[in-house]
């Protein structure tokens, strides 16, 4: 059984889905900005604060075709040491309610993610 859709009706659907689309491309955008400000607040932070020599992004904010409304801000760092790991990913936590951000400690993750993070992160 096939349904026909009045052109009418169509064109007010195709309309109404181009600006939906555009609204929520724009609202991705503005977000994006957002979690970069973050990511260089929080590598600033992790500099000046807990001694870290090194703060990469990678992840999804990486990618523009990746990034979407839901996305966090995935960070990697050099020079954490045990005694103040948990301060600081308190620390850059609590930059943020809007954006999830998440601090790893290179000296803790697995190889593979230690070199997806060499090979597609941005040095911050």
């Amino acid at each position: 059984m096939t349904l026909l859709m009045p052109t009418e009706q169509m064109e007010r659907y195709k309309r109404t889905a181009r600006t939906r689309w555009q609204i929520e491309r724009e609202r991705r955008v503005v977000r994006r900005e957002r979690a970069w400000q973050l990511a260089r607040r929080a590598a600033t932070l992790l500099k000046d604060k807990f001694g870290v020599r090194r703060v990469m992004v990678f992840g999804s904010l990486t990618h523009p075709d990746r990034f979407t409304l839901w996305s966090d801000v995935d960070l990697a760092a050099w020079g954490l040491t045990p005694a103040n790991w948990l301060r600081a990913t308190a620390a850059v936590r609590s930059l943020s309610s809007e954006v999830e951000l998440n601090l790893v400690d290179v000296t803790c993750c697995s190889p593979a993610l230690l070199t997806a993070i060499e090979r597609e992160g941005v040095v911050l």
